[in-house]
């Protein structure tokens, strides 16, 4: 099963948990699987048209996932999925 690493602001939908292990084939897969478990995921990482919102960064295996094809990129057994919100801010 691949891991979902989740960050501190989304985890009040994951019931605090910061790892989710899922079985999915896409990023896409990995996200609704994520989202049947934990419902409001998806609209957490997501936008309307279901695009990975432009604010949150998801990488497998440390490779942005809009290098590489986007919300069907492949997740296979093993491999770690991060969502990271953007920051913004400061002086």
């Amino acid at each position: 099963m691949a891991t979902i690493f989740v960050p501190t602001p989304l985890r009040k939908v994951t019931g605090g948990e910061g790892k989710i292990r899922i079985r999915a084939a896409t990023v896409q897969q990995a996200i609704d699987s994520a989202n049947a478990v934990y419902p409001g995921f998806r609209e957490r990482v997501l936008d309307g048209d279901g695009e990975i919102k432009r604010f949150i960064n998801v990488f497998v295996n440390g490779v942005d996932v809009r290098k590489l094809q986007g919300r069907a990129t492949p997740v296979r057994e093993n491999d770690e999925v991060a969502v990271i919100p953007a920051m913004a801010g400061g002086n």
